[in-house]
């Protein structure tokens, strides 16, 4: 029973809240091993990524507790240097724990991350940037080891600006000795969270969201209370469904200033935009225009994570449109899915050419990872007829509870 089952072809209308942000709590919670103490995290999605998170924390000796959205966590006593098991495994966001645990125990023997089948995402980068720290880094065929007496803070630039990288970077430099300067740092809204977090907490940190940053290393973090953001994927994700299937929604909450890049392409397919210090409104009653060229790029360009959901809407746009996947090399997976229910779509490379058809039909399909298979419930509420979404586990990693969410916007979806 792990599938979704959409009535599709009507349009969405009505309002929902956005839920607090994956991309920005996960790091938050691993920056919680810092702190000798006791942090309160507000407005935590319950999401799978999260509770893999959380798995991890408790077996490093973390003690973690829920209230509604509202997840504690204190890290007096973190017992266990060794991070194994499918927490790990399974989810690629646990190497922001590496940086973390050498500046909070100097010793860390890690199982290599796992993750999503959209890319390879090596994690050199990550081990490069500690190793020019002070860190000592060996290499197994399934872990590694990394040590370091104290981390001693230096000027670096990244090769690329990695948001996974900026963030250990980050987390091992706080308390690491003397001052950091990390050049082509990512620039995305986490990495502004997580300085915010940090600097709440007693950081010392300047440049969040400019590509330099300079971190001036010091004794101790402090316990704090922080509230998570909103989830601008999330909400972007809402847009393309309304996009694909018309209506008029309301999202309570919507980032409407991490948005501009989907916003502006919004308005261009023929969407009325409306934003103001609620959220953001999208009004869809006409035929959607093709969006001839688009490529997708670290922020503040089009975000990857979006771009299988526009991809959805735009196979009904009039005319043709291009979209060109620059960040990761297998994102275009759930386009065979989307041909089936319809589509009119070539791959070549990394370009989809993509040219609009007057409707899509719903079929089963299924799933492959978070954000394709978030494109196929967008697809499915556009679609003629029943859709059934299967593997929704993948959904769960990024959203909430995306069937109630789509049901306050007027769509006829539930959990099959």
């Amino acid at each position: 029973m792990d599938s979704i089952h959409i009535y599709g072809g009507n349009f969405l209308r009505g309002e929902t809240k956005i839920q607090g942000s994956k991309n920005a709590v996960l790091p938050i919670l691993a920056a919680c091993l810092l702190i000798k103490g006791t942090c309160v995290i507000r407005n935590c999605p319950r999401i799978a990524d999260v509770y893999h998170m959380q798995n991890l924390l408790q077996e490093l000796g973390c003690l973690v507790s829920w209230a509604g959205n509202t997840v504690t966590v204190n890290a007096l006593h973190v017992n266990d240097n060794r991070m194994w098991g499918e927490s790990v495994t399974r989810m690629r966001s646990s190497v922001m724990l590496l940086g973390a645990m050498i500046g909070r125990l100097g010793d860390v023997t890690m199982a290599y991350p796992g993750g999503c089948v959209i890319g390879s995402r090596p994690i050199d980068i990550h081990l490069s940037a500690l190793r020019k720290m002070g860190a000592e880094i060996v290499e197994e065929e399934r872990f590694f080891t990394a040590k370091a007496r104290k981390l001693q803070g230096m000027e670096q630039e990244l090769p690329f600006p990695s948001v996974g990288a900026t963030e250990n970077v980050i987390l091992a430099a706080v308390t690491a000795k003397g001052t950091t300067v990390l050049r082509n740092a990512a620039r995305e809204p986490e990495i502004v969270a997580l300085c915010g977090f940090l600097t709440e907490a007693g950081a010392d940190i300047r440049g969040a969201g400019s590509g330099e940053l300079v971190i001036r290393g010091v004794e101790e973090l402090h316990e704090v209370k922080y509230t998570v953001p909103a989830d601008r994927i999330v909400a972007g994700t809402y847009i393309t469904a309304v996009l694909a299937a018309g209506g008029s929604i309301f999202l309570e909450n919507a980032p409407a200033g991490q948005l501009e890049a989907l916003l502006s392409v919004a308005e261009a397919m023929g969407g009325c935009v409306s934003v103001n210090e609620e959220g953001i409104g999208v009004d869809v009653i006409h035929k959607l225009k093709a969006f001839p060229y688009l490529k997708t790029e670290v922020y503040d360009g089009f975000p990857t994570d979006l771009q299988s959901p526009l991809m959805a809407a735009l196979s009904l746009a009039q005319g043709q449109s291009i979209i060109e996947e620059s960040i990761f090399e297998n994102r275009f997976r759930v386009v065979p899915d989307l041909q089936q229910m319809g589509a009119d779509i070539e791959v070549v490379k990394n370009k989809a050419y993509i040219s609009g058809v007057e409707m899509l039909q719903g079929m089963e399909v299924e799933a492959e990872e978070l954000r394709g298979g978030a494109a196929l419930v967008v697809a499915g509420l556009a679609a003629q007829g029943n859709s059934v979404v299967k593997n929704r586990h993948f959904i769960e990693r990024g959203y909430e509870n995306i069937c109630k969410d789509l049901r306050n916007l007027g769509a006829d979806i539930s959990l099959a």
